[in-house]
């Protein structure tokens, strides 16, 4: 096992970390720049993978747009979800 596989791994390992969290965070602008981070984490695989083509366009539109976009959106309405709706974590309906 070379050091780039262990690059691929670790990337791998954080944007899986970064999905989970952005999925589980009640705080909606935390969740938005989760999912930026595992869209940049993304391209940086592509990029180490030789792609710099779709590694440029993950950043752009992955990234950078769709995160503005959800950034945006958030400060148009409420941040936060409501008590009221909390459930379980996905961990406890299983």
């Amino acid at each position: 096992m070379n050091c780039v596989t262990c690059i691929n791994y670790i990337i791998i390992g954080v944007m899986i970390i970064s999905a989970i969290l952005a999925v589980e965070w009640r705080d909606l602008l935390a969740a938005a720049v989760g999912m930026a981070a595992v869209s940049l984490f993304a391209s940086i695989l592509f990029l180490i993978l030789q792609a710099p083509d779709v590694a440029m366009t993950e950043a752009a539109i992955g990234a950078a747009l769709s995160g503005a976009i959800f950034i945006f959106a958030i400060k148009r309405t409420q941040r936060f979800e409501t008590e009221e709706e909390e459930r379980p974590g996905w961990w406890v309906r299983w």
